[in-house]
């Protein structure tokens, strides 16, 4: 830490920002974007606030599955994962939250997804990440050794061994305290009104800074509202649950199904998932018409979250259809045969645009790092550290667009910032 950040350091409540002095880095939002932009800077020694208007993470960080889905991810979400997945692990050591290492099963119900599955094993021959494949086939018998599904109900499937998985209440906040006790400083129940370069103009008062970054997800349209219409950006609402069930035996790491293949990119850029799709459609349409992502994940103590649906908009109803609630249920019975109890539910909102992120500099060092699809927990650090961590060292992310590089006058140079290694593959958990 600097001289300037261990002067900055202090307790964790909100300072007013008239007596804040100037910080090297502002974040503006404190979900997973914003935690790692904080993460960044810190590792880099400087001084950081970051300025959110609620008093606590509450927002899609937290209303996840904690799913950190790497290799269902292609192109530019693939090397924002494959950085993310080495943070996570390191903050769960250096934080001490709970995160497993036992990857992701998919279970597949028909032919056509076990070649989808096939197709894509076939295609990541490259080993970027350990001795495994990045997907291992599984017959049935395989696949209910892990998996608790009820017999016949599947044909086999896949097991993902680099994909991880957390309790995404648990690790948010945890992550904020480690970045506390390493100096940066948070100012909760504060509205920001605009950015420029140098200054963030909130409801507490004007705030010095180095470097901005807008990391307000869904939000970005009410503080920059002209590139949130340039990106097509507009709301997703999901709708999910927590329940509790007799399952045969445990879920001993976050279970896709056919709608998984279909949703993200890397199943859904093979050519058998054209085949998949219009299967799944013609025979439910009903669960079509959800936009249904079927999945589960197991938290340590036994409940398990399901869903989702989405739905986009400008705005978001907060009023739940129970169809969506029940079709949940139905498929969980189906799949395990077991009667699930629910014990929560709840609805989620994140960004949806036409690309996967939003990521620009609007006036020289003021960068926006947005996630634009509901990848936010599998890229969110990575790509943190790719854009903020890059501008920090004095580069340009590739992210960044050519827009934005011509508009700015920071510095040009193409480096990528420090990513954490990648550490091996251990089997089970850490806390």
């Amino acid at each position: 830490m600097s001289a300037r950040a261990a002067a900055h350091a202090g307790p964790a409540h909100a300072v007013p920002a008239h007596s804040a002095p100037a910080h090297d880095v502002v974040v503006v939002g404190s979900g997973i974007v914003g935690l790692g932009a904080a993460l960044a800077a810190v590792d880099r020694g400087l001084s950081v606030l970051v300025v959110d208007r609620s008093a606590v993470i509450g927002g899609s960080t937290i209303r996840n599955f904690g799913h950190l889905c790497l290799t269902p991810q292609s192109g530019e979400a693939r090397r924002h994962a494959i950085t993310a997945r080495g943070l996570w692990l390191r903050l769960a050591r250096d934080a001490g939250f709970w995160a497993s290492e036992r990857g992701t099963l998919v279970a597949a119900r028909h032919l056509d997804e076990l070649a989808l599955l096939d197709e894509l094993a076939a295609a990541r021959t490259e080993r970027v990440l350990g001795d495994r494949p990045e997907i291992e086939p599984l017959d049935e018998r395989e696949l209910r050794a892990f998996a608790p599904v009820a017999p016949g109900m599947t044909l086999g499937g896949a097991l993902l061994p680099y994909d991880l998985q957390v309790d995404p209440r648990e690790a948010a906040d945890a992550i904020r305290r480690h970045l506390e006790s390493r100096g940066v400083r948070f100012l909760t129940r504060t509205s920001v009104g605009s950015v420029r370069s140098g200054r963030v103009e909130t409801s507490r008062g004007p705030i010095d800074a180095g470097t901005v970054v807008v990391a307000t997800n869904h939000d970005l349209d009410q503080l920059l509202p002209d590139l949130a219409e340039r990106s097509e950006l507009q709301r997703c609402g999901l709708d999910m649950l927590r329940v509790r069930a007799e399952l045969a035996r445990p879920l001993v790491a976050p279970l896709l199904t056919g709608w998984s293949l279909i949703r993200y990119s890397a199943f859904a850029g093979t050519g058998a998932a054209d085949q998949v799709r219009a299967r799944l459609h013609a025979e439910r349409p009903d669960l079509a018409a959800l936009d249904l992502n079927q999945m589960y994940t197991q938290l340590p103590d036994g409940s398990v979250i399901v869903g989702d649906s989405h739905q986009k908009g400008a705005a978001i109803s907060p009023f739940q259809d129970e169809r969506a609630a029940v079709a949940f249920l139905d498929e969980f019975r189906a799949l395990f045969g077991a009667e699930p109890v629910v014990t929560e539910r709840w609805q989620g909102v994140y960004a949806s645009g036409r690309d996967e992120f939003v990521v620009d500099e609007v006036e020289p060092g003021v960068l926006v790092t947005v996630v634009a699809t509901g990848i936010g927990m599998t890229t969110g650090l990575g790509l943190a550290e790719h854009v903020v961590g890059a501008h920090l060292d004095g580069g340009r992310d590739a992210a960044l667009s050519p827009a934005a590089a011509a508009r700015s006058s920071a510095g040009t140079g193409t480096g990528t910032g420090t990513s954490a290694p990648l550490p091996s593959l251990l089997t089970g958990s850490r806390s």
